[in-house]
């Protein structure tokens, strides 16, 4: 049987799939729904919430609920947005510092 910090801990992790699979649809959405008007117009919004949430300070609800299912599963949150902690620990070679800054570090 889960307790409830396992239980928090796996939620998390289908919160953070379910992030995963959402920013995919919204990328590549576009492919699926060539000929599916219903699915067209959901990957519009679905596309203008994704770039809403990108340019404007406005926080994403799966990544508060990820943040607050990490927090009751005693796990330190992670700060900042869902894309720049997949892309700052899906590649390790990149820095916090040198995505932030352009040109990068030592660069002209």
């Amino acid at each position: 049987m889960l307790t409830a910090p396992n239980l928090y801990s796996a939620l998390a992790t289908a919160v953070l799939f379910l992030h995963a699979i959402f920013i995919v649809w919204v990328v590549f959405g576009a492919v699926l729904t060539r000929s599916r008007p219903i699915l067209r117009w959901l990957h519009i919004v679905s596309l203008i919430w994704g770039i809403l949430t990108e340019l404007l300070p406005w926080p994403c609800p799966l990544t508060l609920l990820e943040n607050w299912l990490e927090q009751k599963a005693g796990v330190e949150p992670y700060q900042g947005g869902f894309l720049l902690r997949a892309t700052v620990s899906g590649f390790v070679i990149c820095s916090p510092r040198s995505i932030r800054t352009f040109p990068p570090s030592g660069g002209k």
